[in-house]
């Protein structure tokens, strides 16, 4: 049998311990929420069967429903399992020791009246845990559709309360080492490797790492005053609204690091664009709710403002590369563009000129065209030319691509000398493939699948369309396709924004 762990202080078996998963289940009392054990549960590989054997053992009962819920940035398994009015989230983890500093802060901050999470029961190798549901509204997707002021400054209380719990409470608890250069050189060398270099702008390593060095000691230099807990991963999608109060539902990265990092993630996250105005009323709110439990003045505590959103910035720009770029996960391609924006935004507040190489590559980064927010607001068609030796045209839409077609059946105008220097934009090389009669039944054929897409995209109101054209050098055949599809397109469907794209000949052309 394997051993199973849960909250003694808030009983299973009673239907008052749980709710449907619209709602929190009720809060035990704070002053007496210890942790026990028990004996049951499945020697199963770890699925869905192992949080219904916890289920099970908390609740006295099979749950009725085990539903796996969609995930995001980590490699954790969230499954919801409900039976009546009682409903939990199940979590498969992909990191053990993340795993049990969760469930031990949990326990932590709430006895500090920070809300966070019950945790109900878990495994004692900590690979599978059960936690309070508290539904299914992030504040992320309600910034999509309204700006709840009053909540948000509830997080930043929240905020505030969570990094001055006492670290003699929690400091043994976290799974990670406190902030220092070897963190920050991990993460600044994340943003080298995973998004500056696939990038393919040119920098000099040397005077990179000048920069990466000077940044890298202002930041572990911050006095001790201003540290606290550092959540690390402090966003609006690790925050779920339940009864009109904010819960913090990640923080097993945490460590101690600079507490105003935190407020820097939240307050500058990418996607979630607040305005000016909104991000230094959040921020003031913050810094005095902080201030308050600890002895520091505010200029000092704001002083390293600039130096954390630099950092910010940074990070989540390697993060989204990787997750983005690597592993083609559509919301980190999407959230790009407004993390440029942010890199913008210091390039022209100064923050990066005590950094010449670094400030060098981020403006090249920002003028970045492939991740240029469209101004228009409708469908915006990329039309590509590419060498199928070279692989597919990548997709920075989030969508996964589109339409691609084969135009290698077609005979190849650079098997013969005279149009080897040419391209599929030069005259000679139209009128070669122009003459053959093939081309134009190939894209006739082609244009009866593009047109109709196209307006059934405009219909439901999407915005990104990709179609390619793949040829064995990307020089000719594809060329000529792809420009003549471009055109087309342009002249039947006016209101749509075309980017013409010959990738292996570097030419890009906006109709």
């Amino acid at each position: 049998m394997t051993k199973i762990f849960f909250d003694s202080t808030s009983s299973g078996s009673t239907s008052s311990s749980s709710t449907q998963s619209s709602s929190p289940a009720p809060l035990p009392p704070r002053s007496s929420n210890s942790l026990s054990g028990c004996y049951g549960g499945s020697d199963n590989p770890i699925d869905s069967n192992a949080l219904i054997a916890l289920y099970i053992q908390y609740f006295s009962e099979q749950p009725e429903s085990v539903v796996r819920l969609l995930g995001a940035g980590s490699d954790r398994e969230y499954w919801r399992l409900s039976s009546g009015s009682r409903s939990a989230i199940g979590v498969i983890a992909d990191n053990r020791e993340e795993a049990r500093a969760f469930i031990s802060l949990s326990h932590i901050f709430r006895e500090n009246d920070v809300n966070v999470p019950q945790v109900y029961a878990f495994s004692p190798d900590f690979s599978t845990y059960l936690v309070q549901d508290l539904g299914s509204v992030d504040l992320f997707a309600l910034l999509k559709k309204e700006v709840p002021v009053g909540l948000l400054e509830q997080c930043m209380d929240s905020l505030a309360a969570m990094q001055t719990v006492p670290e003699e409470e929690w400091g043994g608890k976290v799974a990670f080492s406190p902030f220092s250069s070897r963190l920050v050189n991990w993460d600044l060398n994340y943003f080298k490797y995973e998004y500056l270099k696939p990038s393919g702008i040119s920098f000099s390593e040397n005077l990179l790492e000048d920069d990466f060095c000077r940044l890298s000691e202002d930041l572990v230099s911050i006095p001790h005053a201003r540290l606290g807990f550092m959540m690390r991963d402090c966003q609006s999608r690790n925050v779920m609204i339940a009864g009109d109060v904010p819960f913090w539902i990640d923080f097993q990265g945490g460590r101690r690091g600079p507490a105003l990092y935190d407020a820097v993630s939240f307050i500058y996250q990418a996607r979630a664009c607040f305005p000016t105005e909104l991000r230094k009323r959040l921020l003031n709110r913050y810094v005095a709710s902080f201030s308050k439990r600890r002895d520091i003045s505010v200029e000092d505590f704001m002083s390293d403002l600039p130096l954390l959103r630099l950092f910010r910035c940074l990070q989540v720009l390697g993060a989204y590369g990787f997750r983005g770029l690597v592993q083609r996960r559509a919301h980190f391609i999407e959230s790009i563009p407004p993390a440029l924006a942010n890199l913008s935004s210091l390039l022209e507040e100064g923050c990066l000129d005590s950094f010449p190489e670094l400030r060098r590559v981020a403006s090249a980064l920002v003028a970045d065209s492939r991740f240029v927010v469209p101004s228009h607001n409708g469908l915006q068609v990329s039309v590509f030319s590419f060498s199928y030796k070279k692989g597919y045209p990548d997709d920075f839409s989030g969508n996964g691509g589109g339409f691609m077609f084969d135009c290698r059946a077609l005979h190849n105008p650079g098997r013969y000398e005279q149009y080897k220097s040419l391209t599929g934009l030069d005259l000679p090389v139209i009128e070669f493939l122009e003459e053959r009669g093939e081309v134009s039944p190939f894209l006739d054929a082609c244009s009866a699948l593009v047109i109709p897409a196209i307006e059934r995209y405009i219909k439901r109101g999407f915005t990104s369309l990709q179609i390619g054209f793949g040829c064995t050098g990307g020089q000719h055949r594809s060329v000529y396709c792809a420009s003549r599809m471009a055109r087309m397109i342009k002249e039947k469907f006016p209101e749509v924004s075309v980017v013409e794209i010959h990738r292996e000949q570097g030419k890009e052309v906006r109709r």
